[in-house]
């Protein structure tokens, strides 16, 4: 039986038999025993994601209380969810991704931590998933970025709507007419700026 630890664009965790191509946490949200979901989904504002290797280190997932090993289908997913990149397994990553988020957003020596208290505004909406005006149409969009039209997701990669499932990407015969956008305003300055996140394969067709 899956484990409770794939989480959505929209944030949410869920259970699939689905693997990602990323790991990350929000802090301990799990109890080691049963290995299930606390009713909190985050104890940290640091929300990252990480590599699922990392110099042949293994972890039994939800096997003990340290960090809940969550799971995304790629770093764009991650983004929307509100996570940033890891400074410890993903150090040039982080490097590259907070020089974009420095230009992006008019700032210049961002601390990771400074980084988390913006986000963690964008993200949370009174402990839900924040949602945001869209600043210009879907089309003009950075590669990465997401929106949300209902209850679908959709990543816009070369002007156009992807929508998004558990094993991927699928073009649409119609894109979201009035989406509100999933991805924090910050890191959407940051794709804005240049960094381009590794997105899943289906992504490219």
């Amino acid at each position: 039986m899956p484990l409770q630890n794939r989480v959505t664009p929209t944030g949410d965790i869920i259970a699939t038999p689905h693997r990602g191509l990323f790991t990350g946490n929000r802090g301990i949200i799990h109890d080691p025993a049963t290995k299930t979901l606390l009713k909190k989904r985050w104890s940290s504002p640091a929300w990252i994601v990480c590599l699922c290797e990392f110099r042949g280190w293994r972890r039994p997932v939800m096997a003990r209380r340290s960090w809940t090993e969550l799971f995304f289908l790629d770093e764009a997913t991650a983004f929307a969810a509100g996570h940033r990149p890891c400074f410890f397994c993903r150090r040039d990553d982080a490097r590259r991704f907070r020089s974009a988020w420095e230009v992006g957003n008019g700032a210049s020596d961002v601390s990771a931590k400074a980084m988390d208290a913006v986000l963690h505004r964008e993200r949370l909406d009174r402990g839900k998933k924040r949602l945001h005006a869209m600043p210009v149409p879907v089309a003009e969009l950075p590669d990465g970025a997401m929106v949300q039209q209902g209850e679908e997701s959709f990543l816009v990669m070369r002007g156009r709507a992807l929508l998004w499932s558990l094993a991927g990407y699928a073009h649409v015969k119609r894109e979201p007419e009035s989406p509100m956008l999933l991805t924090p305003p910050s890191t959407l300055r940051a794709l804005g700026a240049g960094y381009q996140p590794l997105t899943h394969p289906t992504a490219f067709g």
